[in-house]
């Protein structure tokens, strides 16, 4: 496995900039936006695409640093209600397929979007309950005229360009945010799903990261690998349970912050998470995203990096020689 970063938060600096400093840093990885939330300050599709020298100059300055791409990063919402918004994420989502070809990237990774209730709404609505019965009619509705087609049809798309690892991060906000939902559209768009398996928003809801790892590895269902953790504050859980719609700046009252690998979880589910990757054959990049307020950019990547240097297995397994 080979520890990466999502150079999203270096988007100030030129990109063979970031690349020197993250190599330095003893980065084996990056994952680059291509636009929507992420945006595109390292690999802009407009400036790239079907320009073969550019392509050429990108994959060397990566390649010369010991560095390779891990993943295109495009997380929208082309299902999103306002077609304006959704027209740019699915343009976006569209030009990151043609330029992963292009430079010979595996994963495209992204949201898988969320609809509104109804032909005419104005605002996404992401349903977290079964009852009144209303919200099962939207649920049935979204999946049924809006999600499945449309990834349907973008998987086709995608594998006429070669696109044949889509991974969706488990987000809540979005349809898909549990190994459940990644599942269902896995079996209705096809094996071109799989997950951007990002252990920080499942931890909040609950889930327990190994036995989703094992869930969805099983089904040769992990694409990329997120390295985010999360601190669950549980007192505040105790009180208010793990639905929390306050800023992430009220560190002190939120039921649970993102934080750096090791500052949410302890080291060992850290090593637990690498060994089950292990465990279900994936040996591949492990991204890291910084998003921790108490922790500056720098800081915080590098302990991540230390941590991560400490856990991964980096040697090919032998036979078993003991039994």
């Amino acid at each position: 496995m080979k520890v990466g970063v999502f150079t999203v938060l270096y988007q100030q600096l030129p990109l063979e900039d970031m690349l020197d400093k993250v190599a330095a840093m003893g980065i084996e990885a990056v994952e680059l936006g291509t636009g929507n939330y992420p945006g595109s300050a390292h690999c802009d599709p407009d400036a790239l695409l079907d320009q073969p020298e550019k392509i050429k100059a990108l994959k060397k300055a990566v390649a010369d640093r010991g560095l390779v791409i891990s993943a295109l990063s495009c997380h929208g919402n082309p299902l999103h209600p306002d077609k304006t918004f959704a027209k740019n994420s699915h343009d976006t989502w569209r030009k990151t397929v043609r330029l992963a070809e292009q430079l010979e990237v595996p994963v495209i990774n992204a949201f898988s979007g969320c609809p509104g209730d109804h032909p005419g709404a104005k605002y996404p609505n992401w349903v977290t309950c079964s009852w009144p019965p209303d919200y099962l009619e939207i649920l049935k509705w979204q999946w049924e005229e809006v999600v499945i087609p449309y990834w349907r049809e973008e998987a086709a798309f995608a594998k006429e360009h070669g696109i044949t690892q889509i991974a969706f991060e488990m987000h809540p906000g979005f349809v898909v945010y549990n190994p459940e939902t990644l599942l269902k559209l896995r079996e209705h768009a096809g094996e071109a799903i799989g997950a951007n398996f990002d252990p920080s928003h499942l931890l909040w809801q609950g889930i327990d990261p190994v036995e989703a790892i094992k869930l969805l590895g099983r089904e040769k269902a992990i694409f990329h690998v997120h390295a985010k953790d999360t601190y669950l504050d549980e007192a505040n859980i105790r009180k208010n349970g793990v639905l929390d719609t306050k800023h992430y700046s009220q560190i002190l009252d939120r039921s649970w912050v993102f934080r750096t690998v090791g500052y949410g979880q302890s080291e060992k589910l850290w090593r637990d998470i690498v060994s089950a990757l292990r465990a279900v054959g994936y040996d591949y990049v492990l991204s890291i995203e910084h998003e921790d307020m108490l922790a500056s950019i720098d800081e915080g990547l590098s302990k991540a990096v230390a941590l991560l240097k400490k856990v991964l297995f980096k040697e090919e397994l032998p036979e078993m020689w003991w039994a």
